[in-house]
């Protein structure tokens, strides 16, 4: 695996993260479009063409940040995945007729150029070019305890805390299909680290094929359990709130998941660390001013009209 210094795999990365960003961003407003359509109905959304237009691009998504996560950093990628809440809102606001004041506006913009500055100053990833190096992180007794937890965290929000307030705390789902980013991507890294040994014949190979189709399920599990969980969100909850809260919460999961596992962050300088954290604190912001001031009726014409009125 190359790291992000070098110019082609980076660029790779890049392309594919935003590519996906967009696609995620669509996904959510026509998956909620079909299932308004199919309440009108009395219907299931299980049989609106629109729902399963929106099903398909987020399959395409996933494909999508599958090989921008094996193509550059995690520490790259996930952060990119603000474009998709610009987009998004303003897809919803003509699709689904979502209010996006002003103030929504800008988070928007912020939002862009937060996930910009997180570019910029992205670390670098240490280089695991086999299913030895990779077992042998994946193994680390760290690591696997702060597995426990999510594991534990999961256990918890899906058997306990869910069917009690799931239908009326949008944290709570966002918080199941977050927590799962710690196993979607370093299982989406992991496969394409491993997938050429399982397949070379080689004396290791059958070694590394089982360590492909662990991953594998790992990943297949958590996929099928974030769809089933973004899709009960999409059902109580507005579309541009979920997507902008999830962001946050599913990055800060992913960070935190590989820099454990792939030791992404050890290099960062002091200038590094201080711009990632001034980029995510400005990608915050503007999901806050998303989500917190979006039943706030302000816009441009008014802050006209007052200021004529001042004058």
């Amino acid at each position: 695996m190359e790291e992000i210094g070098e110019p082609p795999l980076s660029t790779l990365g890049v392309s594919l993260a935003v590519a996906s960003s967009l696609v995620n961003g669509a996904t959510f407003v026509v998956q909620k479009r079909g299932m308004l359509r199919a309440r009108l109905r009395g219907t299931s959304y299980l049989i609106d063409i629109v729902w399963w237009a929106g099903t398909i691009a987020m399959v395409i998504g996933q494909i999508m940040n599958f090989l921008a996560y094996n193509a550059a950093p995690a520490v790259l990628v996930a952060p990119l995945g603000a474009l998709s809440i610009p987009f998004g809102s303003i897809l919803a606001s003509y699709l689904l007729k979502e209010k996006l004041n002003i103030l929504g506006k800008v988070g928007c913009v912020l939002s862009c150029a937060g996930s910009i500055v997180l570019t910029i100053h992205s670390p670098k990833s240490n280089s695991v070019t086999s299913h030895v190096e990779l077992e042998e992180k994946l193994t680390d007794p760290v690591f696997l305890g702060y597995l426990c937890i999510i594991l534990l965290m999961l256990f918890l929000l899906i058997s306990w805390i869910a069917p009690a307030h799931g239908a009326t705390n949008i944290l709570v789902y966002i918080s199941i299909c977050s927590l799962l980013g710690s196993f979607t991507v370093p299982s989406s890294k992991g496969i394409g680290l491993v997938a050429q040994d399982a397949f070379s014949g080689s004396p290791s190979s059958a070694r590394a094929m089982y360590i492909f189709l662990v991953l594998l399920t790992v990943l297949g599990c958590s996929i099928l359990i974030q769809f089933i969980y973004i899709n009960k969100a999409l059902e109580r909850f507005d579309t541009c709130v979920f997507g902008a809260i999830y962001y946050v919460m599913f990055t800060l999961s992913v960070l935190l998941a590989t820099a454990l596992l792939f030791q992404e962050w050890s290099k960062v300088g002091a200038v590094d660390f201080l711009g990632m954290t001034c980029g995510f604190t400005t990608v915050t912001i503007g999901v806050f001013l998303i989500q917190v001031f979006k039943e706030f009726k302000f816009s441009l014409a008014d802050f006209n009209k007052s200021a004529m009125k001042t004058d």
